[in-house]
């Protein structure tokens, strides 16, 4: 077959001649005769032959189908684009990707509930400390002076200097506290 004549599969699939001068010094196989030998031979044959015009068909089925998209201006990427836009939506519709967005959902929600809960208990011991500071008449600065406000600053101020800390080492120019114009620290505590 003459190269010109190939398609995009002839890289992969290649004819295979059958060498009649071989097979003929050998004798027929147990159980068939000389005449059934010949009719598969001949069989064998034409459907070789086949299989040639067919991968004939196809390769020019091929160059027309890229003629046509090329005149379309459909592009190889276009393409991928579409294969991968379809392979997403029957991804989204299989049972696999439906449970574990319905996990994720639920775990997204008991976290949520979680820190909605943290929360409460914080603004709870806040509300308490400060309901005990106008029943027993301390004033704030003796508030903050108790060993749990002191443990509650301490801590919501080391959370404070990891957050800040991780945005003063941005680069990103339109990061208020990025590189450029710095606000000035806040120190002080709370």
């Amino acid at each position: 077959m003459e190269s010109a004549s190939q398609g995009l599969l002839s890289d992969t699939m290649t004819d295979v001649p059958v060498d009649n001068t071989a097979s003929a010094r050998t004798s027929a196989p147990e159980g068939l005769t000389e005449a059934e030998e010949e009719e598969l031979r001949s069989e064998l044959a034409k459907v070789e032959e086949e299989i040639g015009t067919l991968r004939q068909v196809l390769a020019a089925k091929e160059r027309h189908c890229g003629e046509l998209k090329r005149k379309l201006g459909l592009t190889t990427f276009d393409e991928l684009k579409q294969n991968l836009s379809k392979s997403w939506h029957d991804v989204q519709g299989s049972n696999a990707y439906k449970k574990t967005q319905e996990t994720l959902s639920q775990a997204g929600q008991k976290t949520s509930a979680a820190l909605s809960n943290v929360g409460s208990v914080i603004s709870r011991k806040l509300g308490d400390m400060s309901s005990y500071s106008i029943r027993h008449s301390i004033s704030m600065p003796a508030m903050r002076n108790s060993t749990t406000f002191k443990s509650f600053e301490d801590r919501v101020g080391t959370i404070k200097s990891r957050v800040v800390g991780s945005r003063e080492n941005s680069t990103d120019p339109h990061s208020p506290t990025g590189s450029g114009d710095k606000p000035p620290q806040d120190n002080a505590r709370f």
